[in-house]
């Protein structure tokens, strides 16, 4: 088989909501569809384990017995939520999976916000969460919410985990090459027909649509989280998405911050912390850790990123 004879084949679809594209070079169409098809399948089931939309997944059982009861999971969802917690301790609570129990009443970023909520409210919103109420038990495989009240989600990992399943089920079923992008969390792998690495253009926090940079990428994940895609604008000030745990209050200072490392979950949990911590904490915390880069811009338009990474 020649290189020459590869072609990549790509599809877009709307999962866990978001925008999924996956993408696997391969010969023959009908083989990667099928390569396509079985990753799909892997990030439906996640979405089934995960999202807070249906009652009867585990992470809404876990919350409906808030403060009542410890309720049995699946290993996997064990699992998922003790690596949550040790991130949580890394950054110290700036990513917290108990962010679930900031109501919508508090923030919806639909256009119908005018004002920001004040700080008191905000402040007894964010009481409940906390990282060091979510009990897990490893002897009967069950995770026990502290506070009745307290909410787990996960909208900061789940992205990232998802991708990463779905090309671990893809790898196993033969793709050498290919590239899972959830809404610009994506893991990537091999390479390219033409023999070269995944060219990953990162956006311009103030034009989404062009693009600032481009990595060559193998092997790795990235990626970006940024104030252009869920905001408010109140008084002529741009808010993001972004709350910051501690406050309840959305997080300045950042446009946008990506990382790139090996996983996708890690990259996809690290991304919501750095921006709360800010450009200085924020990157002083990535030169400590290994295999994981940065490059952040701020509100101003300037450029920063950690110690390895030259930006030509």
């Amino acid at each position: 088989m020649t290189i020459a004879d590869q072609q990549i084949f790509k599809r877009s679809c709307k999962l866990m909501g978001n925008r999924f594209e996956l993408s696997v070079v391969a010969e023959n169409e009908a083989w990667a569809n099928e390569r396509i098809d079985i990753g799909i399948e892997e990030i439906k089931r996640i979405e089934r384990l995960l999202t807070t939309f249906s009652d009867d997944s585990e992470t809404n059982q876990v919350n409906l017995n808030a403060g009542i009861k410890p309720v049995v999971v699946s290993r996997e969802t064990l699992e998922l939520i003790k690596r949550s917690l040790t991130i949580s301790k890394v950054t110290q609570g700036a990513f917290d999976i108990s962010y679930g129990s900031i109501d919508k009443r508090l923030w919806n970023f639909d256009q119908q916000m005018t004002a920001l909520p004040d700080v008191e409210t905000a402040k007894k919103m964010v009481r409940l969460i906390n990282y060091r109420n979510i009990l897990v038990n490893e002897a009967d495989c069950s995770v026990f919410l502290a506070e009745q009240g307290m909410r787990i989600g996960f909208g900061g990992i789940g992205k990232g985990y998802a991708a990463e399943r779905a090309k671990l089920i893809m790898k196993q079923e033969g793709v050498t090459s290919g590239v899972v992008n959830a809404s610009g969390d994506l893991t990537a792998w091999g390479l390219q027909p033409n023999g070269k690495k995944w060219t990953i253009g990162i956006a311009n926090p103030d034009a989404s649509h062009q693009i600032f940079s481009y990595l060559n990428v193998s092997e790795m994940a990235v990626a970006t989280s940024g104030n252009y895609e869920k905001f408010i604008m109140i008084d002529g000030k741009k808010y993001s998405h972004t709350i910051n745990p501690r406050t309840g209050l959305p997080v300045r200072g950042i446009k946008s911050v990506t990382i790139i490392t090996t996983n996708a979950e890690i990259a996809d949990a690290m991304a919501t912390p750095v921006t709360i911590m800010g450009v200085h904490a924020g990157l002083d915390m990535i030169n400590q850790m290994r295999d994981i880069e940065a490059i952040l811009i701020d509100d101003n338009d300037r450029l920063y990123t950690s110690r390895n990474i030259n930006i030509t």
